[in-house]
């Protein structure tokens, strides 16, 4: 058997092919599915079933879908309504794929339904497990997804669900999780690029701490999670369409002109030091680039028109992948080339940017402000000295509360300042972008800490 791995960062995701004499099985695949067509072919494999470990909160899925274009048989976790007929899997039940199996294990806790699917051989020996939500490296699958009234119970379910993994596979089985790589589906930082049973045994605080000590520290790590989760298991459940990965129609400066007049969404994705120098009025910065649909899709209003600014056809193409994985599929157009030659369409605009090292020595000016808008647990951990806290996805709600003056912005790498600087710049704010690692702070002698 061979187990293929496919990334998928922008959201801290895995999806997973399994291969074995020419049969393959994939488990929660994402929904730009040619990524795994791509690698059955490559296998010289036929799909034969389509897994999913839980209704997905955090991406569209492509098992529907796969299912369809490959004839395999799609199956999903008892117990979700759906609008469409899977086959429904129980604790205990068994899939058999001609020369390998997977054993259906209840592993409640990242929602209510979720299982995990234990890969065995021909022979009947497990390989491994397929943990979607529940059991991941050095953590465990966030357990607030569907609401504070089952928060408490369901942290409960994931540790035992945790324990009986452990309890009943064996210690050298590989672990492979679908969250925990910088997805918000993991309650905490998960650590390692692979792991067994054994491994977490060692490390995992639900097999290390006790069962209160477990739920109280999950419990008081949890941090806000994306809006757009709130979309994903409604779609999920219903059925996704057939992805269209094509490019958007073309606009130019003058269409463009009407859009930003009429307060529509116009997101560039060039670098954020390129829209600091230079970007139309009116237009946003989310920079394609590793956490891009993950905070564009935090703060968009689905019910805007979405329309994409980018150096070329490819890097729109790319933003338009990365969309439909979270349901954003009408984007309404996009326009590309160097900005200068679409400056009729909004006067230009830029702004400062700067490190911590320079804030350093400007920061003693009274009419200078630093605003923070990392999480809110990462400022409590350490923040700049007299900064002002407001997490990025509150900013647009909140940005009237910032004082009079020039306000420095950053987070922890600059990529989330980025477009909070874009965002107060479009308010005419005089903003300054801080483009630099928040360690830099502490060096220069700026954190509290």
């Amino acid at each position: 058997m061979q187990v293929s791995v496919i990334e998928t960062s922008g959201l801290g995701d895995r999806s997973y092919v399994v291969t074995s004499d020419g049969n393959a099985v994939v488990i929660d695949p994402q929904r730009d599915i040619d990524r795994v067509l791509a690698v059955v072919d490559e296998r010289g494999a036929s799909i034969t079933h389509v897994l999913e470990t839980h209704i997905h909160n955090d991406y569209v899925t492509g098992g529907l879908e796969l299912s369809r274009a490959s004839g395999a048989e799609y199956v999903v976790p008892a117990g979700d309504e759906l609008g469409y007929r899977p086959r429904r899997v129980h604790d205990g039940d068994v899939i058999d794929a001609h020369a390998m199996s997977l054993g259906v294990i209840h592993t409640p806790g990242h929602t209510e339904h979720h299982v995990s699917y234990a890969l065995r051989d021909a022979a009947g020996a497990t390989a491994g497990v397929f943990t979607g939500g529940s059991l991941l490296f050095g953590s465990t699958g966030r357990t607030d997804l569907l609401g504070p009234e089952h928060t408490r119970s369901l942290t409960r379910a994931q540790f035992r669900s945790v324990r009986r993994l452990a309890d009943e596979l064996p210690g050298d089985a590989a672990v492979y999780p679908t969250h925990g790589f910088g997805s918000f589906c993991s309650a905490a930082p998960a650590t390692g690029d692979a792991s067994t049973i054994d491994e977490e045994l060692r490390s995992n605080p639900a097999l290390t701490k006790t069962e209160q000590a477990f739920v109280d520290e999950l419990l008081d790590g949890l941090s806000d999670f994306p809006s757009y989760y709130a979309h994903m298991g409604v779609i999920n459940a219903n059925g996704p369409t057939a992805v269209d990965l094509s490019l958007p129609s073309p606009i130019d400066a003058a269409g463009l002109r009407r859009r930003i007049a009429a307060g529509e969404w116009v997101v560039d994705l060039r670098h954020r030091v390129a829209f600091a120098a230079g970007h139309l009025g009116g237009t946003l910065s989310f920079e394609l680039s590793g956490s891009f649909v993950t905070y564009l899709g935090w703060l968009y209003d689905r019910a805007v028109p979405l329309t994409l600014i980018g150096e070329d056809e490819q890097q729109i193409v790319e933003a338009r992948r990365e969309l439909v994985r979270i349901g954003v599929d009408d984007v309404a157009g996009a326009a590309v080339g160097p900005i200068t030659a679409l400056s009729a369409a909004a006067p230009m605009r830029t702004y400062r940017v700067a490190d911590f090292a320079a804030l350093g020595r400007e920061v003693a000016d009274s009419s200078v402000h630093v605003l923070d808008v990392r999480q809110t647990d990462e400022f409590a951990e350490n923040h700049v000295a007299g900064a002002v806290n407001v997490p990025l996805h509150e900013l647009t709600d909140r940005a009237d509360e910032l004082p009079a003056g020039q306000i420095w912005v950053h987070c922890a790498s600059g990529y989330r300042a980025s477009i909070a600087a874009s965002i107060l710049d479009d308010r005419g704010r005089d903003v300054v972008l801080i483009d630099d690692e928040f360690e830099a702070a502490a060096r220069v002698g700026l954190t509290t800490d």
